[in-house]
């Protein structure tokens, strides 16, 4: 069983946010009502995941995702984020938080975002010495429109930046939540050209929509492209899917403001990674992620 730690000063909020994740038999959800007393009960049992409000008295949500990256890098932190807060969310996601969900979307994507952190957080580490010993790993996979594939690549790309020194725990995390962000985009978004409005359904709307189209033309002879090159020095991902395509007309560009709420994928993608391009067409994306300067020490 998974240990949740909630964190927010405001107690209806709390229930709130664990009232949508103590159904969840496989969860144990506990509370803190600031930074503070969440740091003061993880030095005495650190949970498996944290999830905090940002803006809170005594310490609020930002300094505890700086604490947290310090002292335990490997409890993975959820923003929880109200309108206004956006440029503050960016901090923390820089700082080594792994996701947010926008308090108005709570019902629709916490529990799914928990779950995906958790279990990209406990990926298996079999093979991390052999990984060690390798100075250049490059993979190319066709996946079909199956969400099942997704964490057990994520698992090996975590395990391949880790070994190869890319990055250190928590920036790992964040780049198998990027990995992961444009593989569902390039699936949904995509091959099953599920809009924007689609995307804002309740999640078991959205399964059954995805469920139809992976069984009807054209949808259903499309895959997705995914090319991997790990060296000492960077991470380089291309995920290629064969829809349509959109326009750059149709998308932010590399210096356009995104919104959150609408841009959650895209802006987890930017902030994780160093470089993210979409080629013309608009149905490929290329993320880099350099080697940080820790773990170059």
């Amino acid at each position: 069983m998974a240990a949740v730690l909630i964190v927010d000063d405001s107690e209806i909020d709390r229930r709130v946010a664990g009232g949508l994740l103590e159904a969840d038999a496989d969860l144990r959800i506990e509370y803190a009502s600031d930074g503070a007393d969440a740091l003061a009960r993880i030095r005495r049992e650190a949970p498996d995941l944290v999830v905090t409000d940002l803006q809170m008295p005594n310490m609020d949500g930002l300094e505890l995702v700086n604490q947290l990256h310090i002292a335990f890098p490997r409890v993975p932190v959820v923003l929880m984020t109200a309108h206004g807060s956006e440029s503050i969310a960016a901090q923390a996601l820089e700082r080594g938080a792994a996701s947010y969900v926008p308090k108005s979307r709570l019902a629709q994507k916490l529990h799914e975002t928990i779950r995906d952190v958790l279990a990209l957080s406990s990926a298996n580490r079999t093979y991390e010495r052999l990984i060690e010993c390798s100075t250049r790993t490059q993979f190319e996979f066709r996946l079909d429109n199956d969400m099942a594939l997704i964490g057990p690549l994520v698992d090996l790309v975590r395990q391949m930046v880790s070994s190869m020194g890319i990055c250190g725990p928590s920036e790992q995390l964040q780049v198998g939540v990027a990995v992961e962000q444009a593989i569902q985009n390039a699936i949904h978004h995509g091959n099953l050209e599920m809009s924007a409005e689609d995307a804002r359904r309740p999640r078991p709307q959205r399964d059954i929509l995805a469920a139809q189209r992976r069984t009807a033309e054209p949808f259903s002879q499309r895959r997705v492209h995914v090319g991997i090159t790990i060296t000492r020095d960077e991470a380089r991902f291309t995920i290629r899917d064969e829809g349509r395509g959109v326009p750059a007309s149709g998308r932010p560009g590399p210096g356009e403001p995104l919104d959150p709420n609408n841009h959650r994928g895209l802006t987890l993608m930017r902030t994780f990674m160093d470089d993210v391009a979409y080629n013309e067409r608009g149905n490929e994306v290329t993320m880099v992620k350099r080697r940080t300067r820790s773990s170059a020490d």
